[in-house]
C-alpha cells in the first residue's frame, strides 16, 4: 500500500478496542498508534501497557484531547452507540476520519445528523463491519454472481447466536443499558445478519420488514431475542436471527434456484488465517424420497492478515488517499445507512406488534 503513513486516535479503552490495536500493529508501513484518550489516564495508561503500546504514543484522560491532538488523522472510536452521535460530531468537526464500531447509532436520524458533518468536511467514514474485508467474502461474492453456480438467488438466511448469561438487573455489560446500547442484540449482533443479507443482494433494499413474534427483553429494557423476514418485490426473501440466550452460531445461508453457498462462521472465521465456505449444487432426491443427495465442494480461503487488520487497511488506504489529495469513498456511507435502516424498521415492526414496516 502506497501513500503516507496514517496516524491514529483511540477514544476509549472498551475490549474491541484490544483487537484494533492488535491489527493496527500488525500494519507498521501503514498505521501508527498516536494517541490513546481514556476518561482516566490511569485507564489509558493500563490500556497501553496491557497492549504493549509503544512508548512515544501519547496517553490522554480525555477524548477531547486526542481530538484537539494535531498529529492525529483519524480516530477509532469503540465507544457505546448512545455517544456516537456526540463522539463522531466533535471528531468531523476537528477533522479527524472515523472508524468507527458497530451499531452505527441507535436511529436513523442521529446517523444522518453526524453523517452530515463527515460529509460536509471531506471524511472518510467506514463502521467496523470486520467480515465484509475478509477475502473469503469477496470470493463468494463471486460464486452468488456466477448464474451457473448458485443461479437466481431467492433466500437468504443469517442467523447471529451467542451466550451472554444476561443476569438479572443486567448493567455490567454496556449491551444490558438501554442509555448506553439500547438496540441490544438487534444491534450488537443483529447488525451483522441485516449486513449479510444486504451484501448477497448486492445492497438491492427490500420493500418491506416484518419482526417475528417472540422476541424477548431483559428486565433493563433491551432485546435479547428478535427475528425478522425482509421481502423484495420479485419474492426474494431474507431472514435474520439473533439472541443472547444460546451456544453460539454465525451461519449463512444462501439458496438459489441451482445452488446453496453456507458459511458457519461468516461474523468470525474459527481460524484467523483460514475461512472456509461451501458450495452444494445437483440436489437430487433418492429413491422414494428416502434420502437425497447433491455434489458439494468446499472451498478454503487463506489470509496472511487477519480480517480487522484488513479492515484498518483497507481504511488506512482511503485515508492516505484523501491526505494525498483524493476524496472520500462514499459507498462506506451508503451500506451502512442501508444496515442502519433495516435495524431500525426490524425494531418499529417489534414496537408495532410485529406489523409489516414498508420502505
Amino acid at each position: 500500500m502506497g501513500g503516507r503513513k496514517v496516524r491514529f486516535g483511540i477514544l476509549g479503552c472498551a475490549g474491541i478496542a484490544e483487537k484494533l490495536v492488535r491489527a493496527m500493529l500488525m500494519l507498521p508501513e501503514q498505521v501508527q498508534i498516536t494517541a490513546v484518550g481514556s476518561r482516566s489516564l490511569g485507564k489509558a495508561q493500563a490500556f497501553a501497557a496491557r497492549n504493549k503500546l509503544p512508548a512515544d504514543v501519547k496517553l490522554y484522560e480525555s477524548y477531547d484531547a486526542v481530538l484537539d491532538d494535531g498529529e492525529v488523522d483519524a480516530v477509532y472510536l469503540p465507544l457505546p452507540t448512545g455517544l456516537h452521535l456526540e463522539w463522531v460530531t466533535k471528531a468531523a468537526e476537528k477533522g479527524k476520519h472515523v472508524l468507527l464500531e458497530k451499531p452505527v447509532a441507535p436511529t436513523v436520524e442521529e446517523l444522518d445528523e453526524f453523517l452530515a458533518v463527515v460529509e460536509r468536511n471531506q471524511l472518510q467514514f467506514m463502521d467496523g463491519t470486520m467480515f465484509m474485508h475478509h477475502p473469503r467474502t469477496a470470493q463468494m461474492q463471486q460464486v452468488l454472481r456466477n448464474s451457473q453456480v448458485v443461479g437466481e438467488l431467492r433466500e437468504v438466511i443469517a442467523v447471529f447466536i451467542t451466550d451472554l448469561g444476561v443476569p438479572t438487573g443486567w448493567t455490567s455489560d454496556i449491551r444490558g443499558q438501554p442509555h448506553l446500547d439500547g438496540l441490544g442484540c438487534l444491534g450488537d449482533i443483529g447488525w451483522y445478519c441485516i449486513r449479510l443479507i444486504l451484501w448477497a443482494y448486492d445492497f438491492e433494499m427490500p420493500h418491506t420488514v416484518t419482526a417475528h413474534s417472540g422476541s424477548k427483553l431483559s428486565d433493563t429494557g433491551v432485546l435479547t431475542v428478535c427475528g425478522a423476514t425482509f421481502e423484495w418485490k420479485d419474492g426474494r426473501i431474507g431472514t435474520m436471527r439473533t439472541s443472547f440466550l444460546g451456544d453460539m452460531v454465525m451461519k449463512g445461508i444462501c439458496a438459489g434456484s441451482k445452488g446453496t453457498l453456507e458459511i458457519d462462521d461468516f461474523v468470525i472465521p474459527k481460524k484467523e488465517d483460514l475461512a472456509s465456505y461451501r458450495v452444494k449444487e445437483a440436489t437430487v432426491w433418492e429413491d422414494r424420497s428416502i434420502g437425497w443427495g447433491s455434489r458439494e465442494e468446499v472451498h478454503q480461503v487463506k489470509t496472511s492478515l487477519p480480517q480487522e487488520a484488513l479492515m484498518v487497511q483497507e481504511f488506512s488506504r482511503l485515508v492516505s488517499n484523501i491526505l494525498d489529495g483524493g476524496v472520500p469513498e462514499p459507498v462506506w456511507v451508503t451500506v451502512a445507512r442501508k444496515t442502519q435502516i433495516l435495524l431500525n424498521a426490524v425494531k418499529s415492526s417489534i414496537e408495532s406488534n410485529c406489523n409489516t414496516i414498508t420502505l
